[in-house]
């Protein structure tokens, strides 16, 4: 009787460690996607170069993300898709192209872009599996960034995306 106890007691225990979060991992869900990250580490990291690269960002008269509405009101159906394009964005065109003279906040940005590959290979998963479908409204919306994006030098427009990252991990966490 006593072991019945104690195994149940045990499993339990193992079933609420289970559902733990840990070192600040939240799931974010995207429509029919979930994922799971660290937006504690992200936004650590992103904190501590913030001043630095938002001081390199010659341009302060125009956004990336920030264009009129790019990630204002997302349609539920659509937040899958619009979060794999803007993370496939930033690993693809923004992290390859914000090299910077000090080491250590090259290791900022390495860590953040990890952190985005990892995501964008979770969401890249989902949408394999037909779960997360692009709409007319994600695609516009991807447009007008990348209009953005692309009306600048590569490095102007790597460094002021990376600046506007806050943007971004504000829209995730404020995501029903």
């Amino acid at each position: 009787m006593k072991a019945s106890h104690l195994v149940l007691c045990l499993v339990s225990l193992l079933c609420c460690l289970n559902r733990m979060p840990t070192a600040g991992i939240r799931i974010f869900r995207f429509g029919p996607c979930q994922v799971s990250l660290s937006m504690t580490e992200i936004r650590a990291g992103f904190n501590a170069i913030k001043a630095n690269i938002q001081a390199r960002d010659p341009i302060r008269t125009l956004s990336i993300l920030s264009y009129p509405h790019s990630l204002h009101k997302v349609q539920s159906s659509d937040r899958c898709c619009i979060t794999h394009q803007l993370f496939d964005f930033y690993v693809e065109k923004v992290f390859k192209h914000c090299q910077t003279e000090d080491s250590s906040i090259n290791r900022k940005i390495s860590s953040i872009a990890n952190s985005f590959l990892s995501v964008k290979r979770n969401l890249g998963q989902c949408r394999e599996q037909n779960k997360c479908t692009c709409g007319q409204e994600s695609s516009e919306k991807l447009k007008q960034i990348l209009e953005n994006y692309e009306g600048l030098n590569v490095t102007s427009a790597a460094i002021k995306s990376l600046g506007e990252l806050d943007i971004l991990l504000d829209w995730m966490e404020k995501s029903p």
